[in-house]
């Protein structure tokens, strides 16, 4: 089985939950200022959650790989620059399940990483729409998703190959990793499911179904599935999702 099942399998398995929050969040659409600071003070609140528990749970051979990529620091940055400088205040938000996430291995750790990780894609589109609508930049409110500029692909490209070594070629760590990915969509949905439209499906009701661990390796039936569109993949099993 290529390694790069796990990737493709991740992408299938949480198709449903990448469009909830999708749906959610409406990222690609204009918005007030106050929405957006309350988008970012979420992100915030996952993120200061979410990171330390990700870098501990790693080996030390993947620490300092892990440290280079975080962007926790940029959302904090942008809830301070709004407050400070357009007078938009931090909104409490409650990042409950980042806090209790299981990360118990690393398979658990990539499922994890490769919801936060594939999240990053969306700001090439959502960084030029906050410039338009708002005015916001990089070190103007915007530098969360603005993140790593043009570095963002190469950086997709290098977690994918990344996640496709430590996961490897073992259905049950791709299960596991599957699962994790899971729960850290439900994360960010039960997060962010107060700042759903009233006309978003799943913004009350959002479970999320897991399938059942089990210690022996399931069969090998995952497939590896074309993009969606034919074209070529350019280096990313997941559509840009705006998170």
């Amino acid at each position: 089985m290529s390694s790069d099942i796990a990737l493709s399998e991740l992408r299938l398995t949480t198709r449903a939950e990448h469009d909830r929050i999708e749906q959610i969040l409406r990222l690609d659409e204009a918005m007030p200022l106050a929405r957006y600071g309350a988008i970012l003070s979420g992100f915030d609140a996952f993120l200061r959650a979410w990171e330390p528990r990700i870098h501990a749970a790693l080996p030390e051979r993947l620490q300092p790989w892990f440290r280079a990529r975080r962007r926790g620091g940029f959302a904090s940055a942008d809830v301070e620059w709004l407050r400070a400088v357009a007078g938009v205040p931090a909104v409490p938000m409650n990042a409950r399940l980042a806090a209790a996430l299981p990360l118990g291995d690393l398979a658990e750790v990539m499922g994890s990483l490769y919801v936060i990780e594939g999240s990053a894609l969306g700001g090439r589109v959502i960084a030029p729409l906050l410039k338009r609508s708002l005015g916001l930049d990089q070190g103007r409110g915007a530098s969360y998703f603005h993140g790593f500029g043009g570095e963002t692909g190469a950086m997709w490209a290098n977690f994918r190959l990344q996640a496709a070594l430590e996961i490897g070629d073992s259905p049950r760590h791709t299960l596991r990793a599957c699962q994790s990915a899971k729960r850290t969509f439900a994360a960010l949905i039960d997060l962010f499911g107060p700042l759903a439209p009233a006309s978003a499906p799943g913004s009350v009701d959002v479970p999320i179904d897991l399938p059942e661990a089990d210690d022996r390796d399931p069969p090998d039936t995952l497939v590896e599935l074309p993009l969606e569109d034919g074209g070529v993949d350019e280096g990313g099993d997941t559509l840009p999702v705006p998170l």
